[in-house]
């Protein structure tokens, strides 16, 4: 009997418009990127509070593509807002949908709406089965890489996990393999950059881009020295430097400018500074994989590389060539996210993988080796 081609529509909420899409099967039939007005989104505040109006129009958007939401089989939100958990597909439940409300891991973002939003969308359409897909708070690091040298402080991970989940199970069945059976070093290249080590299924390691770890990005500065990232702190004031760690440093604060192709060409047609910043990025870049493969002791089935930078063979000829000796190098330009959470919510439908039920628990909440001394 023939597999059913489920028809899974998904949701994917930015800073200023909510990609869509429906897909049947593996096979995307509509997406859009709805604009909002980010005037209007300011008006509102508080992202949770963006839902009606968000909601509305993507409802018009799907409506003038005549998008039946009743031949909907299953709804798939981006899983902001919740806390630590282990990677897989999850139920939206109320629960879930209590902690993305609020923003229950303390970072307000717009994926927060993306569950909530699915939750929506499934009400309409009679209550069909709605998901979140490895949400950016998935932690599955081992217990050496949580460890600090200050007591009760530990490093926590938000990476684009949805897509580097995506970018190594379809690289392993290119391989004949299961995504379980590989060890990969996986890196999303785009605005945010994450560099993570996965091993048998699961991601061991990688940075808090969010806390200020890993290579500058476009939109963040990276690791910084502790104690200069203090005198800065005395000097511009703590709101200031959090801004630097998670919007507004990198190519931002260097050069004026997000873009990373504008950087780029700048860099080719001589800017020095421009030039300086992209070196930067890119030694960067390469000595944090190479940290990855180490975790991995050097067993690399491949270096993967996703995110919209991708689209820049120089900076992929530069990885390979830093990194080639490691394992090969494979570039994915782009993002598998809206495929990434139709996949997971097919996999759920067909029995392939089994839902999991999220707890607001977090994975990990210390060592009581060392909390419970006074």
């Amino acid at each position: 009997m023939a597999e059913k081609n489920y028809r899974i529509l998904v949701i994917n909420p930015g800073s200023t418009s909510t990609k869509v899409g429906l897909f049947e099967g593996a096979e995307e039939i509509f997406s859009a990127n709805v604009a909002h007005d980010a005037q209007k989104l300011r008006e509102i505040g508080d992202v949770s509070a963006q839902l009606p109006y968000r909601r509305d129009m993507i409802l018009d958007i799907l409506d003038q593509n005549k998008v039946d939401l009743a031949s909907v089989d299953a709804f798939v939100g981006r899983g902001g807002g919740l806390m630590p958990c282990e990677g897989g597909v999850y139920q939206i439940e109320e629960k879930l949908l209590h902690d993305a409300r609020i923003g229950a891991n303390g970072v307000q973002h717009p994926a927060q709406l993306g569950s909530q939003l699915a939750h929506e969308f499934a009400r309409f359409s009679g209550n069909k089965p709605a998901f979140v897909v490895n949400p950016p708070d998935t932690d599955e690091i081992c217990d050496d890489a949580r460890m600090t040298g200050i007591r009760g402080v530990y490093r926590n991970v938000h990476l684009h996990a949805l897509n580097l989940k995506e970018t190594a199970i379809r690289h392993a069945a290119t391989l004949g393999k299961r995504y379980e059976d590989c060890d990969f070093v996986v890196c999303h290249i785009g605005g945010g950059i994450s560099i993570s080590a996965h091993e048998h299924g699961r991601m061991i390691d990688g940075y808090d881009i969010v806390g200020g770890e890993g290579p500058m990005t476009p939109t963040r500065c990276g690791a910084v020295p502790v104690t200069e990232a203090f005198t800065y702190l005395e000097e511009h004031g703590i709101n200031t430097t959090r801004r630097l760690c998670q919007r507004s440093g990198g190519f931002a604060d260097l050069l004026g400018t997000s873009d990373a192709l504008e950087v780029s060409r700048r860099a080719e047609a001589g800017d020095e500074a421009a030039s300086r910043a992209w070196s930067a990025m890119e030694y960067q870049i390469v000595k944090y994989i190479g940290s990855m493969a180490t975790v991995l002791h050097g067993s690399v089935d491949g270096i993967l590389l996703g995110g919209g930078m991708v689209h820049n063979q120089g900076l992929v000829d530069y990885i390979r060539e830093g990194c080639g000796w490691i394992a090969p190098v494979t570039a994915y330009p782009g993002e598998f996210e809206l495929e990434a959470m139709a996949a997971g919510a097919v996999r759920v439908l067909s029995g392939k993988e089994e839902v999991k039920h999220y707890t607001g628990r977090p994975v990990f909440s210390g060592f009581a080796c060392f909390d419970e001394r006074a």
